[in-house]
C-alpha cells in the first residue's frame, strides 16, 4: 500500500522533468497551440510612403540606380516621420549596386518590381570581417557587403506582392569555381546588430553567396517567401541564423545549391571569444530542394546553438534531411533541438545526420584549439518518414565527449535496400517505433529510455501520429 504513492511521485517527477525538456525545446510553441511566430516582428502598416520615383530612380533594366536608392533611404533616415516610412519601388528592372536600409523603414517591392543587382563587381563596397569569425569566411581579410544591408537598427520590412530581388550571382559564382575572388562573396540581404527584421511576400533569386543572413539579430521573420539558386550554385543557403535568437522561418519555398536553412554563431576560437549563441529558431512548414541540408545546424556553431524546433517541413532530392554538423576545434554546444514531423523524397546520403567528425568542415587558421571540443545533448527526431532515402541515418560522436539525449521516435525510412542501417559511435540515446532497426547504441527498451532519454516516457504515453 505504500509503494503506489511513490510510484506516483516518481511518476510525476519524470512528467515534470519532460515538460521542462520540451518546453526549452520549443522556442515559438511552449504550449503546442500556437501555429505561427511571425508574432516576433510583425508586418507593420507605415503612415507614409515614398516611390523610388521621386528620387530619380529609372526602371528600365539599364540606367544604374544607387543613388536613387542611397537618397531615398538617407531622405527616410533623416526626417524620422512618426510610424516610419515606406519605399515603395513599383513595377520595372532597377538595376543597383548595395545599399544600405535604415530604422523605421518598409522596402515594398510592387508585382513586376525586379530589384536588381549590378553586376560591376570592381565598385562593390567592402565591410569588416565579422567578429565571430575573425576573417571572411571564404577568404582572409575584408568582405563583399550584402546588396541589401542593415547595421544597428530597429523596426525594418522586406516586403512586397512577389516582387523579385535578383542578385544575378553567376559573375560571382564563375570567379569563386576560378579562384579569382579577391574577398569573401556578397549575401544578398545581411542585417547586423538589428531587432525587429521582417522580410516576406518576396522573391529572392540567384544571391552570390548566402541569401538571408541575420547576425548578433533579435526578433526575425521570414515568411511567406520564396528563395531560388541554381543546384550547382555554390553556397547559396537559403536562410542562415546566425549568433541571433528568437528566429521565426515560416510557409517558405526554398531551392538552392547549398542548405536550406543553416543555423550558425561563429567560427571557432572567434565564435568561442565572441559568445554569442543562437537561440529560440523556430523553421516551420518550409518546403524546398537542395543538394546539402534540409536543415543544417552548424558547421560554424562555436558560440553555441539550443532550443531549436523543426515542424511540418518536406524536402526533396536532397542530400540530407537534418543535419547537426560540428568538430573538435568548434568549441561551443549544441542543446535541445527539435524535430517535429518532417517529410523526406529521394535523398542522397542520409536523411539523419549528426556528426562530430573532423571531417565536417574547416577552419579560419591553425590557432583553433583541439581542446575546444563541441557538447552535443538532446536532439529529439519524431514523426520523420521518408522514401527513397539512401541511408537512414549516422550519429557519430566525439569520442573524448559522447553526444547524449540522442531521441528518435517514429522515424520511418524507405528505399536504402537491405544493406541500409543506422551508423552510430560515441552516442547515448534511446530510439521507438524506427525502421530500419535503429543501431545498438540507441536504447529501444523502455526501462533503458527512460534512464537516458527522459523524453521518450512522454512519447509512451501520449504519442501522436505525424499528419499525412
Amino acid at each position: 500500500m505504500v509503494a503506489a504513492p511513490s510510484l506516483l511521485m516518481r511518476g510525476l517527477a519524470v512528467v515534470l522533468a519532460v515538460l521542462q525538456w520540451t518546453t526549452a525545446a520549443r522556442p515559438c510553441d511552449a504550449a503546442g497551440a500556437a501555429a505561427t511566430c511571425v508574432g516576433l516582428a510583425p508586418l507593420k502598416q507605415r503612415a507614409e510612403v515614398v516611390s523610388i520615383t521621386e528620387f530619380g530612380g529609372v526602371g528600365d533594366g539599364r540606367t544604374l540606380n544607387t543613388w536613387a536608392f542611397r537618397k531615398a533611404v538617407y531622405r527616410i533616415q533623416h526626417q524620422r516621420r512618426l510610424g516610419g516610412t515606406t519605399l515603395h519601388v513599383p513595377a520595372g528592372t532597377w538595376l543597383t549596386g548595395s545599399f544600405n536600409l535604415t530604422s523605421h523603414m518598409t522596402l515594398f517591392l510592387a508585382r513586376g518590381a525586379v530589384l536588381k543587382a549590378t553586376q560591376d563587381t570592381r565598385s562593390w563596397p567592402l565591410v569588416a570581417p565579422l567578429p565571430s569569425y575573425g576573417r571572411g569566411r571564404e577568404l582572409p581579410g575584408s568582405r563583399y557587403a550584402s546588396f541589401i544591408h542593415g547595421n544597428g537598427l530597429r523596426d525594418v520590412v522586406i516586403t512586397g506582392d512577389k516582387g523579385i530581388i535578383d542578385g544575378q550571382g553567376d559573375v560571382w559564382w564563375n570567379m569563386w569555381r576560378r579562384k579569382t575572388l579577391e574577398h569573401t562573396r556578397p549575401s544578398l540581404v545581411e542585417f547586423m546588430h538589428s531587432s525587429g527584421i521582417h522580410i516576406s511576400n518576396i522573391i529572392l533569386k540567384n544571391s552570390p553567396f548566402w541569401n538571408i543572413h541575420p547576425v548578433y539579430c533579435d526578433n526575425v521573420v521570414v515568411t511567406n517567401m520564396m528563395i531560388l539558386a541554381p543546384r550547382d550554385s555554390p553556397n547559396t543557403d537559403g536562410v542562415d541564423p546566425d549568433s541571433s535568437s528568437n528566429v521565426c522561418i515560416e510557409d517558405s519555398y526554398i531551392s538552392t545549391g547549398d542548405d536550406l536553412v543553416a543555423i550558425k554563431s561563429g567560427w571557432d576560437e572567434y565564435g568561442i571569444a565572441y559568445g554569442r549563441a543562437s537561440s529560440g529558431v523556430t523553421v516551420r512548414r518550409v518546403r524546398g530542394s537542395t543538394p546539402f541540408s534540409g536543415v543544417a545546424v552548424g558547421s560554424e556553431a562555436s558560440g553555441g546553438v539550443r532550443d531549436v524546433l523543426v515542424q511540418d517541413c518536406a524536402f526533396s532530392d536532397a542530400g540530407y534531411g537534418v543535419h547537426v554538423k560540428t568538430a573538435v576545434g568548434r568549441g561551443g554546444f549544441i542543446r535541445n533541438v527539435t524535430v517535429d514531423g518532417v517529410r523526406l523524397r529521394n535523398v542522397r546520403v542520409a536523411a539523419v545526420r549528426i556528426a562530430g567528425d573532423d571531417g565536417v568542415g574547416d577552419h579560419p587558421d591553425g590557432r583553433f584549439s583541439r581542446l575546444a571540443v563541441p557538447v552535443v545533448e538532446g536532439v529529439w527526431v519524431r514523426n520523420v518518414w521518408g522514401v527513397g532515402v539512401r541511408e537512414p541515418g549516422a550519429i557519430q560522436g566525439i569520442p573524448s565527449r559522447p553526444f547524449t539525449r540522442i531521441c528518435l521516435d517514429n522515424v520511418k525510412l524507405y528505399g536504402g535496400g537491405k544493406a541500409a542501417a543506422w551508423r552510430c559511435r560515441d552516442v547515448k540515446g534511446a530510439a521507438l517505433g524506427v525502421s530500419p532497426s535503429p543501431c545498438a547504441e540507441l536504447a529501444t527498451s523502455t526501462s533503458l529510455a527512460s534512464g537516458s532519454c527522459a523524453c521518450l516516457w512522454f512519447i509512451l504515453t501520449s504519442r501522436t501520429a505525424p499528419s499525412s
